[in-house]
């Protein structure tokens, strides 16, 4: 049509692969179709089960929210102090997300008139490709961010239900006289694991859906195929993971802040209880359960799980193996629809003397259960698919993989092991040798977790070459709706021991029972931690596997010694020690905020009095230390709307450097020194950050327990004891405390901020070199602006 030839040389790489990328390199007779030609029907074909699975998934999380709005609530079982301080926690959790979204949206449509401008520079599918990209861009992060929202709002209604399911209604004798309750640890752990369970299948419901629909947009779109499709639907991933980023070091920021506030003043120094309500951090701690672990977790593993389809899809060299990772998860979907049926447990409730096991059987027989169907259902899969039986093993190890290093975090992080016991065991000599003991259990917690993934990259490797580890990763992640919905069960239980201790009236035993449940929530928060790591690391390797096909890069020139790979290993491995820095650095700062707000409001505040116009809130706290009962007219309500609003600000604050450095450094490499430099920085950054995430998780998690260990072998009880003349009747049991205290305050930020953080980092960097590799590769024949 007298159309001049296109000239940049990036169409013609893409027509090639489009041709048929895997066929041995073999030209292709004028006139015959390419394998990778748009097809509508297989298109369908594809992605129809994972969009059939991802609407079943958000059709059960509206189910199960319906009936967990049906649960009695705080006031229904004469409980009203625990709604009242429930809606407080929840009023102090949304306004934290909207100031985060607020700026986020910011960011998002900056980020998206960069890309739309980029991919519009040149035209390499067709003239809207920049368009399409920040389509998928944007669709990545509403989603990523909804799932958030969705997440906090719910698991923020749940933690008030789950303490009235404890609690139940007063049972009273012929006197009049309260006997006890109706509620019982089952229904408590139903409950909690109910709000969990919308979090794991709102994030699995619209991570299948966003993914499998945009890319059904794109590859029916006229002049974009298959593969073409997949190169834009890594627009999504970055979207997702933008998203994730932010959100986690923020949540993160958020949480330890307040918790680090709330434990140094308020334990170590006035000497009150975790939960007491007269400590003005304690609602901003338990916001703090939820924006990290709830909303933060949630959009850690949505990146994950989507950025595994993705990444599986791109490697794939033919039709059936671009299916796969789709009808898989569509799989996962129905196995863990399946599993959360068989939770339950028929333990009473004994506080921290409860058989943990047997609690954790509870959880584990549904993950086990939709781990077997799973199982039955990918084999039907591989079969229909053409006996796909290499990737099938592959997927195997995959799931495999995720149970072992669940198994292997919790023998470090649990109490029932000796790990933890140890920790616990050098707060005898102060709590240097606590956190001494606490970092060389995480260093070598490294050894055995580190071995299995490497056994199980290893394995698919020789089965199926890169693909396979893609797609063992999402097989590690099939079943992520029941996995993650142990996991957010977390923060919940521990949302609801809190509000159980805030409320004076509630007995001993429901608090045993709310407990039991927390030291349940700490296990399954340690373990889902282990879980993020292990799949953010089959994930990341498997996006760089990506980017270095989407490149078109020489693997003869990505030799370890060659200078260029090398010097970018060194500065990849230097990025997670710099992230963690600035996220240490940042709680840091946050901390000591709260730390002056709640020293001045224990000390200066003579406003804060009570009814009796005398007592201040000093005089409440030292009543609260001494155990003794406080008579509700001298009752004072710290102002805990102060540190809400403390830790709602410094942690927006501080999310902004780590952030923007996390997305600059790969841009930065792969302009100026080109791609080659990047894959030796992706790789680098994989490297040292696995290490350095399963270090600090472990050792954070490990501290923490050997704290609640304290708490469960009664050092803290004996801590308290005091003589007839006021002394301390156990001073050295006190020490042991408060050397268990320290190093879970040193913890804190090791496993809530920095660690999961880097988790992010890895698939950022990944995803955000694969959307960019042609233009990387295009600029001075991939030697970089430098012309390295």
């Amino acid at each position: 049509r007298g159309r001049p030839q296109p000239k940049p040389r990036l169409r013609a790489h893409r027509l090639v692969r489009a041709s048929g990328r895997a066929a041995a390199g073999a030209a292709q007779p004028a006139g015959t179709m390419a394998p990778f030609a748009r097809n509508d029907k297989t298109i369908l074909e594809i992605a129809l089960p994972a969009l059939v699975g991802g609407v079943l998934a958000l059709v059960f999380t509206a189910y199960t929210y319906a009936t967990l709005k049906r649960e009695p609530t705080g006031k229904d079982v004469g409980r009203p102090l625990v709604d009242k301080y429930g809606a407080m926690i929840k009023d102090g959790a949304m306004a934290f997300l909207k100031e985060e979204y607020k700026w986020l949206s910011v960011f998002v449509v900056l980020l998206g008139g960069i890309l739309c401008a980029l991919f519009s520079v040149e035209d390499q599918h067709t003239k809207l490709d920049g368009v399409l990209t920040t389509f998928a861009f944007f669709l990545g992060a509403i989603l990523s961010a909804s799932a958030g929202w969705l997440g906090m709002m719910v698991a923020t209604d749940g933690n008030t239900r789950t303490t009235a399911a404890c609690a139940g209604k007063e049972v009273k004798d012929s006197q009049g006289k309260v006997t006890g309750g109706t509620g019982s640890l089952n229904d408590g752990l139903r409950v909690a694991f109910k709000a969990g369970s919308v979090m794991g299948f709102v994030v699995v419901g619209l991570g299948l859906v966003g993914c499998a629909g945009c890319f059904c947009i794109l590859a029916m779109h006229q002049g974009l195929g298959k593969t073409e499709s997949l190169q834009i639907l890594a627009g999504f991933g970055f979207g997702a993971s933008s998203i994730a980023l932010f959100a986690r070091v923020a949540g993160g920021i958020y949480t330890k802040a307040a918790d680090v506030g709330a434990d140094l003043v308020g334990k170590v120094e006035a000497g009150i209880d975790e939960d007491d309500p007269h400590n003005p951090a304690v609602i901003a701690d338990n916001v703090g359960d939820n924006v990290g672990d709830v909303a933060g977790m949630g959009a850690d593993l949505f990146e994950s799980y989507v950025g595994s389809i993705i990444a599986a899809a791109t490697l794939a060299k033919r039709d059936n193996e671009i299916a796969l990772p789709f009808w898989l998860s569509a799989c996962g979907v129905v196995a863990a629809m399946i599993g959360t049926m068989a939770v339950s447990t028929n333990e009473k409730g004994e506080g921290w003397n409860s058989n943990l096991g047997a609690l954790m059987w509870a959880l584990e027989k549904g993950t086990m259960l939709a781990g077997a169907i799973f199982l039955g259902l990918g084999a039907a899969c591989c079969h229909l698919l053409g006996g796909m039986w290499g990737a099938y093993i592959c997927v195997l190890i995959g799931l495999a993989c995720g149970m072992i290093i669940g198994k292997i975090t919790e023998y470090f992080t649990s109490f029932d092991f000796a790990p933890v016991k140890s920790i616990k065991a050098r707060g005898a000599t102060g709590p240097a040798t606590v956190t001494i003991q606490g970092l060389g259990v995480g260093m070598i917690s490294c050894v055995p977790t580190i071995v299995v993934l490497v056994c199980a990259i290893l394995g698919c490797a020789a089965i199926k070459g890169e693909y396979g580890v893609a797609i063992a990763a999402v097989g590690m992640l099939a079943t992520l709706g029941i996995t993650l919905a142990t996991d957010a069960y977390g923060p919940v239980a521990d949302n609801a021991g809190g509000l159980a201790e805030m409320d004076p009236a509630i007995p001993d035993e429901v608090r045993c029972i709310t407990d039991s449940l927390d030291a349940l929530g700490n296990t399954t928060a340690a373990t889902g931690k282990g879980f993020a790591i292990g799949s953010a690391v089959l994930t990341s390797l498997s996006l760089l596997a990506a980017f270095k096909e989407q490149a078109q890069l020489d693997v003869s020139l990505l030799a370890v010694t060659d200078p260029y790979v090398l010097s970018g290993m060194l500065f990849g491995a230097m990025l997670p020690y710099m992230f963690a820095a600035l996220t240490m650095i940042s709680v840091g700062k946050a901390a000591a905020e709260i730390i002056m707000e709640v020293r001045d409001q224990f000390h200066n505040r003579p406003d804060l009095v009570a009814q009796d116009g005398k007592t201040t809130l000093k005089d409440c706290i030292i009543m609260a230390s001494n155990g003794e009962p406080i008579p509700p007219h001298m009752d004072v309500i710290p102002d805990s709307n102060k540190c809400v609003a403390i830790s709602t600000k410094s942690s927006v604050r501080e999310m902004i450097a780590p952030g923007a450095y996390a997305i600059l450094a790969p841009l930065f490499v792969g302009f100026l020194v080109g791609p080659r430099c990047l894959v030796g920085m992706l790789a680098g950054g994989i490297g040292s950050g696995a290490m350095v995430a399963i270090m600090m998780s472990n050792a954070g998690g490990a501290w923490d327990n050997a704290k609640k260990y304290c708490e469960k072998d009664g050092t803290k009880g004996l801590s308290k004891v005091k003589n007839a003349d006021g002394s301390l009747a156990h001073p050295m049991k006190k020490t042991w405390y408060d050397a268990c205290v320290v190093g879970d305050t040193v913890g804190d930020p090791f496993k809530d901020t920095s660690g999961p953080a880097l988790n992010i980092l890895m698939k950022l960097m990944a995803i955000l070199s694969l959307v960019f590799a042609q233009y990387f590769e295009s600029i001075n024949g991939g030697k970089g602006l430098f012309k390295l």
